[in-house]
């Protein structure tokens, strides 16, 4: 994280890694009636208007112009506030989704303005596979996919806020308040990430999760010791991270991890895979 732009946001560099841990969306055209209607597996997250699959759907019918009734069904299996975008993938899937149910495709300029308009993180899973984020983290850039990995992720089953995270790493590092914005060409001026393979990785926000909660911290060193190419905090967390070369390191290592916090055994996705699953090929 860099700075504070003229607009609120914090100036990130970040690259993102979509795997096969999934929720799963069901959409309905209503014929009926006009309202939008979402069932949630899961009653302790929003259903209404706070959903951003609701959100998704009601800016897809207004830039649409449809008047037509949706009913969304959706059944969760990804953690909530884990830091694991498991609600922008939702309203990303939802956008696509609309677009295949009514035949109405969108141009990809109108695709990425209103799935930046729900969520920073939403525009990267129009995408899949493995996307460089600049600017808040909206402005994406597809890289070359790294090899298929098993991956692990760990969740303690308590949340942060990733407000407060920004706040407390903002004053960390003692942020000016404007930034010139970074764009794909002025990558170079950031520090290098390992781009070309699996490799170590870090995130600053690090820096303050692991000083409140240091049995994360704990955890992320468990899973390098236990073997992992790389481990980390899942954007400003609660979740911790790993990818391993082989599937029986990965076994190994979910031996040790604490009792009680929930273990997601998964796989990178190539954006290939990735379309696939969505069914978003033209």
């Amino acid at each position: 994280m860099r700075g504070l732009r003229p607009d609120g946001y914090h100036e990130i560099l970040t690259v993102y890694q979509t795997i096969s841990l999934h929720d799963r969306l069901t959409l309905r055209l209503s014929k009926t009636s006009q309202a939008i209607r979402l069932q949630c597996s899961d009653p302790a997250i929003p259903a209404g208007h706070r959903n951003l699959v609701y959100q998704a759907c009601k800016l897809w019918r207004q830039a649409r112009d449809d008047r037509r009734g949706i009913e969304v069904t959706l059944e969760k299996h990804i953690p909530a506030g884990a830091g694991l975008g498991g609600g922008s993938s939702d309203a990303a899937a939802t956008l696509l989704g609309l677009e295949r149910l009514t035949g109405n495709r969108m141009d990809a300029h109108t695709q990425h303005r209103l799935a930046a308009r729900l969520g920073s993180d939403v525009p990267l899973f129009l995408w899949g596979g493995r996307v460089l984020g600049c600017g808040h983290g909206e402005e994406v850039y597809p890289l070359w996919d790294l090899p298929r990995r098993p991956c692990l992720v760990v969740f303690p089953g308590f949340s942060i806020s990733s407000a407060e995270a920004y706040r407390e790493l903002g004053q960390r590092l003692r942020l000016t308040r404007t930034v010139r914005s970074s764009r794909m060409d002025d990558v170079g001026a950031w520090p290098r990430f390992s781009l070309e393979a699996w490799g170590p990785a870090e995130s600053d926000f690090e820096h303050v999760v692991f000083a409140r909660w240091p049995e994360l911290a704990r955890v992320k060193s468990q899973l390098i010791q236990a073997g992992a190419e790389t481990a980390c905090l899942t954007g400003s967390g609660s979740a911790v991270f790993a990818v391993f070369d082989s599937a029986p390191k990965l076994v190994r290592a979910s031996k040790f991890l604490p009792a009680g916090w929930q273990i997601f055994k998964s796989m990178t996705l190539l954006r290939e895979e990735y379309e696939r699953e969505l069914e978003i090929k033209n």
